[in-house]
């Protein structure tokens, strides 16, 4: 999935004016609440003392039908319905609804006195009757839809702009000294200056697209071509060893969740150091979830980066997770033997 088409995907989902019924989720819902649906109705109609489970199971046979069915029409609607007005749309799903239930009405009719061997006769009472309810409760059930589903797409607009505006954050501090190594390179490295211009390109149309899970491939190599970029500038100061456990190529990732917190590694870890360092990165799978560990020196006691120290892009990084993963995703850090240690865990979806 790229970036473009995860974009396309979340605001598609939250521009819908009803909930997927289809999903298999709210299948289940449907199924139990018109279950309850025709043990409430043959409770009414045969009277607590009466009631039977040949009563339930007629009701239900009847109900599981028209909300089943009316749930794959209003699926197979679902496009047009969410181009459409508020008030046509939900005139047309509410309409829709009462005209499968007057199919299956009538349906039942015919059978029923089939089955029983009597002569075909409408019963207009009973038709009533099934349409007035149908009409109440498709009334409150709709709406009930309608609203959740628009909650559901304020909430998914608000993330989306939190996310944008947590990305929006992302700036490399290395842009110049990138840009000065690029320079240097033009006369002596001209293959290398070329190699490195593609880099720094990429990392910032990045940086500027819209926030979206991408291809945990495709972020690796974002953040290679930015340690490669550093170490036109760092030499054999900067090392990098790379542990990467072979994961499904649908395994994704918040765009940019690790540049950042790579740079932090580079500014803070290796370049303090006369001698350098090196930054060791580990991505594997821990049961359903992915496991993200960096792990970079600490600079020597009375060496200090250029750039003060801040806690701004594992902020960011914390909240980014919060915002795409909830409760579910967790960063650590930690400080021992002289090395800095992160960890992220988020789940797999």
């Amino acid at each position: 999935m790229t970036d473009s088409h995860a974009s396309r995907t979340d605001r598609a989902e939250s521009d819908n004016f009803l909930p997927n019924l289809c999903a298999p989720q709210a299948v289940l819902v449907l199924v139990l609440v018109a279950e309850l649906l025709s043990l409430l109705l043959a409770m009414i109609n045969r009277g607590l003392a009466h009631l039977t489970w040949d009563a339930v199971a007629l009701y239900s046979f009847q109900v599981q039908w028209i909300v089943l069915v009316s749930a794959v029409l209003l699926c197979r609607l679902q496009p047009s319905l969410n181009r459409w007005p508020a008030v046509r749309a939900g005139a047309v799903s509410y309409g829709l609804v009462l005209l499968v239930t007057l199919v299956f009405s009538l349906l039942g009719q015919w059978l029923m006195q089939g089955f029983l061997g009597a002569p075909w006769s409408l019963n207009l009472w009973q038709l009533a009757e099934n349409l007035l309810s149908a009409a109440i409760l498709a009334g409150i059930g709709l709406r009930y839809l309608y609203l959740q589903q628009q909650l559901r797409n304020q909430q998914q607009a608000e993330l989306n702009a939190r996310i944008q505006a947590l990305q929006s954050r992302i700036r490399p501090h290395f842009l110049f000294n990138s840009l000065n190594s690029i320079a240097s390179l033009i006369a002596t490295a001209p293959d290398r200056a070329e190699r490195a211009v593609e880099d720094l390109a990429s990392l910032f149309r990045a940086s500027l697209a819209e926030p979206a899970l991408i291809p945990l491939a495709r972020e690796l190599e974002l953040c290679q071509g930015y340690l490669a970029m550093e170490q036109l500038r760092l030499g054999d100061r900067l090392r990098v060893d790379w542990h990467l456990e072979a994961l499904p190529e649908s395994t994704m990732i918040p765009a940019l969740l690790l540049q950042p917190l790579l740079e932090n590694a580079v500014f803070h870890g290796i370049e303090p150091r006369p001698e350098g360092g090196d930054i060791q990165i580990q991505i594997a799978r821990s049961g359903m979830q992915l496991a993200i560990r960096i792990d970079n020196p600490l600079p020597a006691t009375g060496h200090t980066s250029e750039r003060p120290s801040n806690k701004m892009a594992l902020n960011n990084v914390r909240h980014r997770l919060q915002a795409h993963f909830g409760q579910a995703a967790r960063l650590s850090e930690t400080r021992d033997g002289g090395r800095f240690t992160l960890i992220i865990t988020y789940p797999l979806e």
